[in-house]
């Protein structure tokens, strides 16, 4: 089990989990742990303690002799698709995602802007706690500044689509993170009207009551504005989750459908499958099941659903919470991306959001995120699994429970689906209660 990295990086609060000191021994155990690959690209999203631990993090890097490529505030993809383009051996990325701006984290993608395997990572925690000062003085790296960075990636991401977006009404919602740029420039560029919010980051508003975990201003912008379509990103702009015409929201299980059935119907999805995690709404698979599309069930997290595809050559997959792979075009979850392929759907066939969402029916799902006081965590010995195991077998094939721990902090997760609102809320909170109760004892 590896002790500082989560799903997605390490990650916890600026200055108090995640310090300077942690960063600089960070950089230094991973120059160690890559066998001395050097090229590293590091980027970073908008929150106040990010210049602080890129500074940290690089003078790591440069202690052992790296190549440092700075590219500034740019989406997480944007530092995947440097990586390969600079052909660099590394990339890391300072953001801790959809997280409140007191948060931060750091991640990395090794050659090619792929996210680094378990292993890796267990070489890197190794390196971490092995690290002993040096008596002689080594090498030192350099640094540079990349600073056409965002021109480099808003270039990539228009030679991935073919779109005359014209006049189209398009609504973003940038979460004031690391896109509020990048974003609203590749739909202009592709002559689109777009409206935005979440463009004015300062620091301390990343994340805050807009983005993809908030997309309730993005569903009144549309409504407002009349726009034909939405997208809001998070704050590293790596997930997407749209808002249709009538704005209602349309997370990563309905983009996925729509994507996997417009590359079936031209020919272009091959294999005939989709990647997802186990998080996926069970109207998900079934949509995907009558359009005589196969469905691969991974765990959290876009690496591994990244893994899967590779191994199974599958061209789309992703997450409900937005993480959506193209794997034609990233290695990696791009919110950008996503919003640019869905309009490009919309725009092409002439249909709607909502009446290409309408395959799938949703089931009702709660989830609930239980945290206890003890800090504990759910042990496979703990009475609540017997709890788990009757709702499940009360639900049978009308519904289905998913328990798990979370990877990036302390809660436990639980989801249900079922035929009912009521009947979710009801075994989801049956289940908590008897986590709780276990985790508290």
């Amino acid at each position: 089990m590896k002790k500082y990295f989560g799903t997605d990086g390490i990650r916890g609060e600026a200055n108090l989990d995640l310090t300077p000191e942690l960063a600089l021994r960070l950089g230094r155990a991973a120059v160690r742990a890559l066998s001395g690959r050097s090229r590293v690209v590091v980027g970073r999203d908008t929150r106040e303690s990010g210049p602080m631990l890129e500074s940290a993090l690089v003078a790591g890097l440069l202690s052992e002799g790296a190549e440092v490529l700075s590219a500034g505030v740019v989406p997480t993809p944007a530092v995947a698709f440097l990586t390969e383009d600079l052909d660099a051996d590394a990339g890391v990325v300072i953001s801790a995602s959809h997280n409140p701006y007191r948060d931060n984290g750091i991640k990395f993608f090794g050659p090619g802007g792929v996210k680094l395997p378990d292993d890796t990572e267990h070489a890197i925690e190794a390196a971490f706690e092995g690290l002993e000062e040096s008596e002689d003085a080594r090498p030192v790296g350099s640094a540079r500044l990349v600073d056409d960075a965002e021109d480099r990636y808003v270039g990539h991401l228009l030679e991935c689509v073919n779109l005359d977006l014209e006049g189209h009404k398009v609504a973003l919602d940038c979460a004031n993170g690391a896109a509020f740029r990048v974003c609203p420039t590749a739909f202009r560029e592709l002559g689109a009207l777009v409206e935005t919010i979440g463009v004015e980051p300062d620091g301390t508003n990343i994340n805050l009551d807009c983005g993809s975990t908030h997309p309730e201003r993005l569903c009144d912008l549309v409504k407002s504005w009349k726009a034909e379509i939405g997208f809001a990103l998070d704050g590293d702009a790596d997930r997407c989750i749209c808002a249709d015409e009538t704005g209602e929201v349309r997370d990563g299980d309905y983009m996925m459908v729509v994507a996997a059935r417009h590359l079936l119907e031209r020919g272009l999805l091959h294999p005939p499958m989709v990647v997802s995690t186990v998080m996926s709404n069970l109207g998900f698979y079934r949509a995907l099941e009558e359009s005589g599309i196969e469905s691969v069930q991974t765990q959290v997290g876009d690496r591994y659903v990244m893994e899967h595809m590779v191994a199974t050559g599958a061209v789309v997959g992703g997450e409900q919470s937005g993480h959506i792979i193209f794997r034609e075009h990233a290695s990696t979850g791009d919110g950008t991306l996503t919003a640019l392929i869905l309009a490009g759907i919309t725009m092409e066939t002439g249909e709607t959001l909502s009446t290409l969402c309408s395959v799938m029916e949703k089931f009702p799902q709660v989830l609930i995120n239980v945290r206890a006081k003890s800090g504990r965590r759910l042990e496979p010995d703990m009475p609540a699994w017997a709890t788990i195991k009757r709702y499940e077998n009360e639900l049978g094939e009308r519904g289905r429970v998913l328990v798990r721990s979370s990877g990036t902090e302390a809660v436990e997760r639980v989801m249900v689906e079922a035929t009912s609102e009521r009947k979710a809320e009801e075994v989801a909170r049956g289940i908590a209660d008897a986590i709780l109760k276990d985790l508290d004892r």
